[in-house]
């Protein structure tokens, strides 16, 4: 009886070896193809002290690669974050693996960056892995994702609404990241440290479904394996063969915003414009105003609200957290949002001297006496007036509503909204129209043309000239 136990008991931690071999190749062979690391590069492991890291580590020492280990305690479960980095603490102390601990407070970050807990902790987070790999001159660092976590974000990038590169699950290597465990389960990395005998730490937060991507694997991912207990390797699967897909689709893409975009020359920073009639020409035209607006911040509701309108009436307007999308006749200009609110500040011009806008716009006066020598300059950025015919000090601000002046070379007034349509001004070129104004009457349409009353005659002496231009961002 004694001996048939031990005989089970053998065979037992032989199939147990053997698992853990197999575990182990398995990465190999997964680090190999994706060609993500060679053994003479050091490693920085980012080690929670959960499972999956755990196995990171343990399965990253026994492959023989050099390592080192980071541990993040962003405080924010209480005695369970400095459990974890106690334990984290004393299993690189056994295994003999340098530490790098560091300390955040998430809340405030949080607070004071306007983004959630999670976004908080991600961005300090690999902000620090950034920093410290440079410090101690790792080539990469590793991190923990698993196949179950590759599909938990297809599953999330689904439920979203993010396009077809959002369902390609979590990429093998990014930059300097790399995710060695990829192509292993939950399951496995489980069982693998089972094998090896090897403890490891429980977030509780991970057992709640306050959070969607938890939602999805305690509720969503369950409910579907009830229907085909292979989904998660069907869905691995797919995202795979998006991810070859998405290679042709973003060289395509990148074409057509080739043909379609151009810069606005009268926006602000990074401001550009797309051609209406350009991008309906093109084959996949809503798939190519997804891929341009969504890195803006766009979500999938709004570009096809967007897309809806491109041959509507001009003016309306759409605007996310930073940019703005204003329909304009054959164009959509895409523009910061800051650029496009409306500036009621009046600004007090110098008698001599250069005033700068919160546009960049850039406004020098000059006074200049009379003499036959002087010619009037024609270019439509700067305005030379009468200066015995102002009034001081000269104010320059937005043109408004009910604007009027007499443009040069005409007796009649004429409002600045109908010039600017006869002039078929964009509506952000409206937007971003300055006036010089003497009193109450204005003497300068910045940029575009002088009031006549205050033209230059036979009869002038001294004359103020006014030039403008714009500072390149």
């Amino acid at each position: 009886m004694e001996k048939s136990i031990f005989i089970f008991l053998l065979i037992m931690k032989r199939e147990s070896f053997i698992f853990a071999v197999m575990f182990q190749q398995k990465v190999r062979q997964y680090i190999t193809e994706e060609k993500l690391f060679t053994e003479s590069e050091q490693l920085l492991v980012a080690l929670s002290g959960g499972a999956d890291s755990v196995a990171l580590l343990r399965v990253l020492l026994s492959l023989g690669y050099v390592c080192e280990a980071a541990h993040c305690n962003f405080h924010l479960r209480g005695e369970e974050s400095c459990r974890d980095e106690r334990f984290v603490r004393a299993l690189c102390e056994n295994l003999h693996v340098p530490l790098h601990v560091v300390h955040f407070d998430t809340a405030a970050y949080a607070h004071a960056h306007h983004v959630s807990i999670e976004m908080a902790a991600r961005e300090l987070r690999y902000q620090y892995f950034k920093e410290l790999s440079v410090q101690i001159g790792a080539a990469f660092v590793a991190v923990a994702h698993h196949r179950n976590d590759s599909v938990e974000t297809f599953l999330l990038n689904l439920i979203r609404g993010t396009g077809i590169n959002g369902l390609r699950g979590i990429r093998p290597k990014n930059g300097n990241i790399v995710r060695p465990l990829l192509h292993v389960s939950r399951k496995e990395i489980l069982e693998y440290l089972v094998e090896i005998g090897q403890d490891y730490v429980t977030d509780s937060t991970n057992l709640q479904d306050a959070y969607t991507r938890n939602k999805i694997r305690l509720n969503l991912l369950p409910l579907m394996e009830s229907i085909n207990p292979s989904v998660q390797t069907g869905i691995v699967a797919t995202s795979e063969r998006l991810s070859e897909i998405a290679e042709v689709y973003n060289k395509l893409m990148e074409m057509g915003k080739k043909k379609v975009i151009s810069p606005l020359i009268e926006g602000g920073k990074g401001a550009f414009k797309i051609s209406i009639p350009l991008l309906l020409r093109e084959p996949a035209s809503q798939s190519l105003l997804f891929e341009i607006l969504h890195p803006l911040g766009f979500n999938s509701v709004q570009i096809n609200t967007i897309y809806k309108q491109l041959e509507g009436e001009s003016g309306k307007k759409f605007t996310v957290k930073e940019w703005s999308v204003l329909k304009d006749r054959s164009y959509l200009l895409v523009n910061r949002t800051k650029e496009l609110v409306q500036d009621e500040t009046v600004y007090e011009l110098p008698v001599e001297g250069t005033i700068s806008m919160p546009d960049g716009c850039r406004i020098t006066v000059r006074q200049v006496e009379r003499t036959e020598k002087f010619v009037i300059p024609r270019q439509k950025n700067t305005a030379c007036l009468d200066a015995a015919k102002l009034t001081f000090p000269l104010t320059v601000r937005r043109w408004k509503q009910g604007d009027r002046f007499v443009p040069f070379g005409m007796n009649g007034m004429k409002t600045l909204s109908d010039y600017m349509t006869d002039r078929k001004f964009s509506l952000l070129q409206k937007q971003r129209q300055w006036v010089v104004c003497s009193g109450d009457k204005i003497v300068w349409m910045v940029g575009e043309r002088c009031d006549n009353r205050f033209r230059v005659n036979e009869s002038t002496l001294r004359l103020l000239c006014l030039e403008c231009y714009f500072e390149m961002d």
